[in-house]
């Protein structure tokens, strides 16, 4: 009989971004019967963490800092007889690699890069200190070919050593939560009513460039009837509330912060759309796609252009374009049924490309392979 691995995700927390939403569907569907998951966090409450499958030992780390994170780490991954390390993101990336050194042990480090980074002096110079590091892993994955590329221009790592894995988009869950999921009352209207709704998603920070996407808006509520709803927080929404009573709109620009079902938000628009200078991958967009709901999106490199395979699965337009943006929007908006219904089928085709079950079956043969014969060396 084939012994377990036990492998270790670490994360800073289960929070509402897309690298805890990518590390919650892994972990969850994960084959418990060659894995064992141990989940180890900061001490942070994260709003993922009422998700997770009931069996995953969840370990918090008494600190709240990333860097004093290591020793603790070390600690646990000895302690747990730790095989495979997983971290994403390269801040937590380097304290998981550290930890496994200062661990003494044999276990494996397989890390995701999921972000397209660089382009100053400063940021290219970080990024060769990442690549050194990464190094000492066993395997790299990076979530687009794009970003791939990327890591082995500027982070200095060998292609072979990289393996290109798209974010796992859990369909079931995504299915369960529009069939038997409800909208909140205060939102009933504003979906019901005689406007069209446009629906975007994501953390309000510059990267994601909601002001574009308010300039599009106040284009194409000049001929359309509609509505422009905003899920997510971030540092910006002051600034975004304030542009949108600038442009007279606040009455028809709805910002309703974290929502834990936003499948029924993305289910019940007529569009959704994202605005981001860019994307490692643009897993809003998957999900959007399997919500049933047709996609604007900019091209935001690398993710969003792969996600939607060039704009055969919605429409792209270039970053910043406030003016093709909102010509994009209006198109979908004004689609007759037919057509409507062409590109949706088409959404869910593509989203189904990117299922949890056969993510993670990739996810699973990368751990297989990097840790083969596991060997412990704890006395």
């Amino acid at each position: 009989m084939v012994e377990k691995q036990k492998v270790l995700f670490f994360i800073y927390q289960m929070g509402a971004g897309g690298a805890a939403r990518t590390l919650l569907n892994i972990i969850n569907h994960l084959d418990r019967s060659r894995f064992t998951p141990v989940l180890v966090t900061l001490n942070y409450e994260g709003n993922y963490e009422a998700y997770l499958n009931s069996d995953i030992k969840f370990i918090k780390l008494n600190t709240k800092r990333l860097r004093s994170a290591i020793i603790p780490l070390a600690k646990v991954i000895r302690r747990e007889q730790i095989d495979i390390v997983f971290s994403t993101i390269p801040n937590y990336n380097t304290v998981a690699i550290l930890a496994r050194l200062c661990s003494f042990t044999r276990a494996k480090i397989v890390v995701r890069e999921a972000a397209y980074l660089g382009g100053t002096f400063s940021a290219n110079l970080k990024l060769k200190v990442y690549g050194f590091l990464y190094k000492l892993a066993s395997d790299v994955i990076a979530l687009s070919h794009g970003v791939k590329d990327n890591i082995v221009k500027r982070y200095n790592v060998k292609a072979e050593k990289i393996r290109v894995i798209y974010n796992p988009v859990d369909l079931r869950n995504i299915q369960e939560n529009i069939q038997h999921g409800e909208l909140p009352e205060e939102h009933q209207q504003l979906f019901h009513g005689e406007s069209k709704v446009i629906v975007t998603a994501g953390r309000l920070v510059k990267d994601k460039d909601h002001a574009t996407l308010l300039k599009a808006f106040h284009q194409v509520h000049r001929e359309v009837n509609a509505q422009l709803v905003i899920l997510g927080e971030g540092e910006l929404k002051d600034d975004l509330k304030k542009q949108a009573e600038d442009l007279h709109m606040q009455d028809s620009v709805h910002f309703i912060g974290f929502q834990q079902n936003p499948y029924m938000y993305f289910h019940h628009a007529d569009v959704f759309v994202l605005s981001s200078i860019r994307e490692g991958f643009g897993h809003v967009l998957a999900e959007a796609l399997a919500s049933g709901t047709p996609v604007v999106a900019t091209n935001a490199k690398p993710g969003a252009s792969e996600v939607l395979d060039h704009g055969k699965y919605g429409k792209l337009c270039e970053v910043g374009n406030d003016q093709e943006l909102a010509s994009n929007i209006v198109e979908v908006l004004t689609l007759d049924e037919t057509e409507k219904t062409k590109l949706i089928e088409k959404g869910l085709e593509r989203a189904a490309q990117f299922d949890a079950r056969n993510i993670v079956q990739q996810y699973e043969d990368t751990f297989d392979q990097s840790g083969e014969q596991p060997q412990r060396n704890f006395q």
